[in-house]
């Protein structure tokens, strides 16, 4: 891979997820409170915590997964990796509702569209796992 490719999976995706995480910095409890109803879909286990803990975790992860991606001293791998991880979550939310797939449990419905392009998160991020060249 490139160093211009591998640059434009991390620019696009680590401004993205960078955003989205700041975006969640300092959510109200309700909010917080439907974000957790939606993981607990795909990871039973974030039930455990309260709201506000989740929210808290969450808005830190989103933060700090895309300052890596955006930052040239992280290692390709140890990136895509991260980034592989924080997809494969997001989609065990879409493949643990059945709301978010049509009768075949893959192709998206119309609720699952939004997390159904999740799934260009896991490509980009082994795309710099298995990257030959890095930043």
């Amino acid at each position: 891979m490139s160093l211009i490719s591998n640059a434009a999976l991390r620019a696009t995706t680590g401004a993205f997820i960078l955003n989205s995480g700041i975006g969640k910095l300092g959510m109200d409890e309700g909010t917080a409170s439907y974000l957790q109803g939606m993981a607990k879909t795909g990871v039973p286990q974030v039930e455990a915590l309260d709201a506000k803990t989740f929210g808290k975790a969450l808005s830190y992860a989103e933060t700090a997964l895309g300052a890596a991606l955006l930052c040239p001293l992280v290692s390709p791998r140890i990136a895509g990796l991260a980034l592989t991880g924080f997809g494969a979550g997001m989609l065990t939310m879409y493949f643990g509702n059945d709301d978010m797939t049509q009768e075949d449990g893959i192709r998206p419905s119309q609720e699952g569209t939004a997390l159904a392009k999740d799934v260009f998160l896991v490509g980009a991020g082994l795309a710099l796992v298995f990257s030959r060249k890095g930043l």
